[in-house]
């Protein structure tokens, strides 16, 4: 019943309009697991291997090298394996592969197959899909995740309207996802409105988000304080501010510095750790991603210095979800979280094993969506049966969201797990200085 019979893998198209991977495994008792691979734009040179054909259609990126692979190669070395044994599927696929961030066969075919698999196994025991996340990752109370959701965009997220790629809304007084998926709402519904008012454009950004093309990272932030404020909220005390930086977007290789076009200047790496330390000493920033380029290393254990007592300071292109990177910025004492983005990792079991390294380090795992998504709600069930206590999906529009704060909605019905609340900001202080 749980072995492989059957593969296919078909190219679809993302949030963005362009090519993707989806892959179905069906077992010998006809059981069907199906997975669709995103996609980012804001993308770190270690991610795993995202394979693009480079051919006329679709400018390039087409996808069908990739899904010939998974339907040729992949397919015959998987078929009798047993879906259950993921770590085992996971780790003939990548010796199959057997290159450096799996660029032969592409992590996208793989990540297709091991994501499919175990939708497969949870669907082959009648169990849902977080359940047996939870299992594979050794976690005995799955937890639904607190949500940080895109209010403003910038950056590559928005054509560089803004430096900074998001300013994202954290309902930190939220006791449930359905709260918290309520207070963003009128804090996006908010800074729409204001934003109207100011004679600013509403056009949507890559994930969702407002793009109001402002000039600094400050200014953003007053508006987001606003926003906040005629939502009949309290900043601080209600929703807190997260501040994905992308620094990597940023970073001026020839000049050795990071080119802030908006606001016409250049800053140096200690620049840019007083701007952010600015941030945090006037606004309720309680998260702060790559704050610095990937390979600043020096300005990564500055800003932890600096910060790491007083915020999540996370890293997505620094570390990639991967281990090695991981293991090295828990060495040097650089950052306190790390952005889980399972297509930078290319397997489950790789995906699983970082975050189980981030939470054996103290640092905060955040499962993470892509700029460029599908309506595949895989991430929801990741984020709740590994109990990382928090998710960033991108805002409260488009069915690409959409889908995935919907299936955090229907998990919450069942009534025994616990909203992780604030548990993943170990930082944070509310307003009245007492943890929220």
């Amino acid at each position: 019943m749980t072995l492989i019979e059957r593969v296919h893998a078909r190219q679809i198209l993302d949030s963005r309009g362009r090519p993707t991977v989806e892959v179905d495994v069906v077992t010998t008792h006809g059981v069907l697991g199906r997975a669709a691979v995103p996609s980012g734009a804001s993308t770190g040179t270690h991610e795993a291997w995202e394979l693009r054909d480079g051919e006329a259609e679709y400018a390039g990126l087409g996808v069908r090298t990739a899904v010939a692979h998974v339907n040729g190669e992949i397919a015959d070395a998987v078929r009798g394996f047993d879906v259950l044994e993921q770590r085992r599927l996971d780790s003939a696929l990548v010796g199959l592969d057997g290159s450096e961030q799996l660029r032969r066969l592409g992590a996208n075919a793989v990540l297709g197959l091991s994501l499919a698999a175990s939708r497969a196994a949870a669907a082959c025991q009648e169990m849902p899909l977080h359940r047996w996340l939870a299992r594979l990752a050794g976690v005995t109370t799955p937890t639904l995740p607190m949500p940080m959701v895109n209010i403003l965009s910038g950056g590559l997220h928005a054509g560089r309207g803004m430096d900074v790629q998001d300013f994202l809304a954290v309902p930190v007084s939220a006791t449930s996802v359905d709260e918290a998926i309520s207070v963003v709402g009128r804090v996006r519904s908010s800074a729409a409105e204001v934003m109207k008012t100011k004679g600013m454009t509403t056009l949507l950004a890559d994930e969702g988000g407002l793009s109001p093309g402002l000039e600094s990272g400050r200014a953003a932030l007053e508006l987001m304080m606003e926003s906040i404020e005629r939502a009949g909220l309290t900043p601080g005390h209600d929703v807190g501010i997260a501040v994905d930086v992308a620094a990597h977007s940023l970073w001026d290789a020839e000049r050795g510095d990071y080119d802030l076009t908006r606001e016409g200047r250049h800053a140096t790496s200690a620049e840019m750790i007083d701007m952010i330390c600015d941030w945090v000493d006037h606004f309720p920033v309680i998260s702060v991603e790559d704050g610095l380029d990937e390979e600043d290393w020096d300005g990564w254990q500055e800003l932890t210095r600096r910060l790491g007592e007083r915020v999540n300071l996370i890293g997505d292109d620094f570390f990639t979800t991967n281990l090695g990177r991981l293991g090295r910025g828990v060495t040097a004492g650089a950052a306190n979280g790390v952005l889980v983005k399972v297509n930078q990792n290319g397997t489950l079991t790789g995906t699983l094993d970082v975050i189980r390294a981030a939470r054996e380090a103290a640092y905060v795992p955040v499962v993470s969506a892509r700029s460029g998504e599908t309506e595949d709600s895989f991430i929801s069930d990741l984020a709740v049966g590994t109990a990382a206590g928090q998710i960033k999906i991108g805002s409260v529009r488009c069915s690409d969201r959409l889908s995935k704060y919907n299936q955090l909605l229907r998990i919450a019905e069942d009534t025994t797990l616990e909203f992780a609340r604030m548990s993943a900001y170990p930082r944070h202080r509310s307003a009245s200085g007492s943890p929220a």
